[in-house]
């Protein structure tokens, strides 16, 4: 049977997609290259025709996933809302239910920092491009001093999403994401009347 000419990297891209998503629900550990191929569509054996490890697959998933929370935030700003829409999307019941979706940061964080430098990596730079692009939005800042307001607020919305999907309690976990909005709507400079 004769493929397409680009059903290789069509293929890898299904498995890269299939696994930032599976990785975000289920994390990167607890999630087999047998039930990741399966959710693919694929067989097992397909794997090691695209990728030389898990490893380097997680590397190439958490680039994805990174990607999308990048594009994310320049929606917004490309929207006219700014950090003031990616915020209230972010700090969402929607956001916090569906993890797969959401934030690799928000579900990721402790479970990256025990893995190879490969997949350390290619976090670190999806950190630090979303950081990079946030700090845009305060032109009037020295750019240390941006970057450094960024920094906080990724810190900040990481956590806070962190503990509301934590907590089984679901008033409390609202409020973690309402008490966070309001810190992060703050500390970007957004009025807050009518939130």
């Amino acid at each position: 049977m004769r493929y397409e000419k680009d059903h290789k990297e069509q293929t890898r891209q299904r498995i890269v997609e299939t696994a930032a998503r599976r990785f975000r629900e289920h994390g990167i550990e607890a999630e087999g290259v047998k039930s990741l191929m399966s959710a693919a569509g694929l067989t097992n054996g397909a794997f090691y025709n695209h990728f030389a490890s898990k490893e380097d697959l997680a590397r190439e998933a958490i680039t994805a996933a990174a990607n999308d929370r990048v594009a994310r935030l320049r929606y917004w700003i490309d929207s006219g809302e700014g950090l003031a829409g990616m915020l209230r999307s972010y700090f969402s019941t929607a956001h916090r239910d569906n993890p797969g979706r959401g934030c690799p940061a928000a579900i990721l964080s402790a479970e990256v920092a025990r893995h190879s430098e490969i997949v350390r990596g290619a976090y670190t730079a999806g950190v630090t491009e979303f950081v990079e692009l946030a700090a845009t939005q305060w032109p009037e800042m020295p750019a240390d001093a941006a970057l450094a307001r960024a920094t906080t607020l990724y810190a900040l919305m990481v956590g806070s999403m962190q503990m509301a999907r934590a907590t089984n309690d679901p008033a409390l976990s609202r409020r973690i994401l309402d008490s966070g909005l309001q810190a992060a709507l703050a500390m970007a400079g957004v009025t807050t009347t009518g939130t």
